[in-house]
């Protein structure tokens, strides 16, 4: 969309204003992409994976790369779950319900037929 994914981020799970991290993630590993370079910066968790960014004037050694691939493979697992969920619509487009309880069974369902396809298929 045209929002950046981290700006939505510290609107949803608001950011501390006296200069504190934030603990809305400090019992959990956090696993992100590049594009939350400051995460750990506003968040306190108990694990950060972020990739490396590579700059103009420094290349990423061997080991970087590496680290960066680790933390893809945990990522892509995330990243097909949100497509198959995408693929049903509901992340997509706006469900004209007020009830959360009931966008949130909607969500369960197409959750769970998701899992099936992976089930089945696999």
């Amino acid at each position: 969309g045209s929002i950046h994914d981290f700006t939505l981020l510290k609107e949803n799970f608001a950011v501390s204003k006296n200069g504190t991290q934030a603990s809305w993630f400090k019992a959990h590993s956090v696993v992100v992409d590049a594009a939350y370079q400051g995460f750990a910066n506003e968040y306190a968790c108990r694990k950060l994976h972020i990739p490396i960014k590579q700059t103009k004037n420094k290349k990423l050694d061997e080991t970087q790369k590496a680290y960066n691939r680790a933390v893809s493979r945990q990522r892509i697992v995330v990243e097909n779950s949100i497509c198959g969920l995408k693929r049903y619509h509901i992340l997509r487009n706006k469900l004209r319900t007020h009830l959360v309880d009931l966008y949130d069974n909607f969500l369960g369902v197409c959750a769970g037929l998701w899992n099936f396809q992976i089930d089945v298929t696999h």
